[in-house]
């Protein structure tokens, strides 16, 4: 019997594929052409095993009637098998386009816009004809051997085969961050991160979660895990088409089949409405939303007002949103901070949960993020700010941080943690690596219990009443909460000055020493 296939094998032959991209393509697009082809030989796969199940049971017409009944289909000629006995063929890269949209269409109300991003027939993107063909032949030849039957996949104890390939499946999309820098951080968000957002909104079975910006879906499927995904309704906005696409990929590989993943511009076209028209209300909200968006308020002026002679300037106004989400206040044109986290406390439900990374500027800039950061105050939403170490984030070196609102809440306090210094034993509460900090899951774990104790701890947490920060006239800066200040050593003058006359003497002796030697050689 030939052996299972691990989480390390399809991680291996997504790199092979990535491998096979490298010097065609930018780093910041291999996972828009190796993910769907991984996509298409899951699909290819799991529909033949599906078959043979039924052929063992079922044949003629009893047989044709029995696969309709499958969850999907994928049409004779379509399969990855089919596409890689073509490889050879000079036109297989428009071969692959058809088969996916082929395979789109037959399911399009599970798979619509999940493999019809990419045009693997462009010269433009894959290059000249033959180069073209010999990328997409190498590229199929990267996975022919990988085995995605749920059959012939290795699980360890509590495992099924969706979680493995998920798990392969969100690793590489950390490593394809890894790869694309500075354009990563829009799809992908760090699992030590997703992990403390997670059980900060703690998901329960029944309610709905939420992701404004969803990217590519793993932050809403780790809320969702938590529990259990399948009683747990899952919405996820995405404005980038490549991010969607992942996103439905990455549900539907951990077998989430209810998933509604949205494709649009949050701010100026929230796509999840109720009956009324009004934004639909959601028991857990989480988000890494793009930082400091520039003209994030564009879409609400669609041709009507622009910069020019003779033409005035937009301007954003709160009459402007329908749905009333900057009535506290319109952020600045340049900084949609507040933009999308005023979204979000908008679709909280009368107990819903907010856990959203931001930078530090919406801390405490003023003007009209001023009055907005009061007023959301003033209504008792915020429950804590959550510091993070600096290098954590793909896309940008910059230390963010995690604030968490909520509805109905009891208490009027404020929780500050600053997990981006060093602990009370001067060890660094992160870990620190080559090209990217990481969180630990101690780092996390520590989060977690600071988050939930609410006890002030010396250089790590801090528990503000609301008195103290209006005093602060309402500048949430962690380091005025949370003291991580480290006193420098007191130098000795005496001995410094010491020092230097010591070092001067060994100056001058070992020179010297060394006009000695110069004039033994004469020189």
């Amino acid at each position: 019997m030939t052996e299972k296939t691990t989480r390390r094998d399809i991680e291996s032959a997504l790199m092979r594929g990535a491998d096979t991209l490298r010097d065609t393509i930018d780093a910041a697009n291999y996972k828009d052409y190796v993910l769907p082809i991984m996509f298409l030989k899951y699909l290819s796969d799991s529909y033949r095993e599906e078959v043979e199940k039924l052929e063992k049971e079922y044949e003629g017409i009893r047989l044709e009637r029995q696969k309709r009944y499958l969850p999907f289909t994928v049409a004779e000629g379509c399969s990855f098998e089919s596409l890689y006995q073509q490889r050879y063929a000079g036109d297989i890269g428009q071969q692959i386009n058809v088969a996916m949209r082929q395979i789109e269409t037959d399911n399009n109300q599970q798979l619509a816009g999940v493999l019809s991003m990419v045009d693997y027939n462009s010269e433009t993107s894959l290059g000249t004809r033959d180069h073209k063909n010999a990328l997409l032949r190498d590229l199929l030849e990267d996975f022919v051997t990988l085995d995605l039957r749920h059959s012939r996949i290795e699980v360890k104890e509590g495992q099924i085969p969706a979680d493995v390939i998920g798990d392969a499946y969100e690793y590489m999309i950390g490593q394809f961050a890894s790869m694309a820098g500075k354009k990563a951080g829009s799809f992908y968000t760090p699992a030590a991160v997703s992990e403390i957002m997670a059980r900060i909104v703690d998901v329960k079975p029944g309610e709905r979660v939420y992701d404004p910006t969803c990217g590519s879906g793993s932050l809403l499927i780790k809320a969702a895990k938590r529990r259990n995904a399948k009683e747990v309704a899952i919405y996820g906005q995405e404005v980038n088409g490549s991010s969607v696409a992942m996103a439905k990929m990455n549900m539907y590989i951990h077998e989430i089949r209810d998933a509604k993943i949205a494709w649009g511009d949050t701010l100026a076209n929230p796509l999840f409405k109720d009956a009324d028209g009004n934004l639909l209300q959601f028991d857990a909200v989480v988000a890494n939303m793009p930082f400091s968006k520039d003209k994030w308020a564009s879409g609400f002026n669609p041709g009507g007002e622009a910069v020019g002679k003779g033409k005035k300037e937009f301007k954003m106004e709160a009459n402007l949103d329908k749905y009333h989400r900057f009535d506290w206040g319109v952020p600045p044109a340049s900084k949609g901070g507040w933009a999308f986290l005023l979204h979000m406390i908008a679709s909280m439900s009368v107990n819903g949960r907010v856990a959203a990374v931001a930078p530090h500027g919406v801390l405490f800039r003023g003007a009209a993020e001023g009055r907005i950061r009061q007023r959301v105050i003033d209504e008792n939403l915020l429950d804590a700010v959550i510091g993070l170490p600096e290098n954590l984030f793909y896309g940008t070196p910059i230390p963010a941080c995690i604030l968490v609102f909520k509805k109905g809440r009891t208490n009027t306090d404020v929780c500050f943690i600053d997990a981006s210094k060093k602990d009370e034993n001067g060890n660094l509460r992160y870990i620190k690596a080559k090209n990217q900090n990481e969180l630990g899951q101690k780092q996390v774990n520590d989060i977690i219990e600071a988050y939930q104790q609410r006890k002030d701890r010396d250089k790590f947490v801090h528990v503000a009443t609301l008195e103290e920060i209006k005093q602060n006239e309402y500048n949430l800066n962690i380091p005025r909460y949370v003291d991580t200040f480290e006193e420098e050593e007191i130098i000795d003058l005496e001995e410094v000055q010491g020092n230097i006359a010591r070092l001067k003497n060994e100056i001058a002796a070992a020179e010297a020493k060394m006009d000695a030697y110069l004039k033994e050689l004469g020189l």
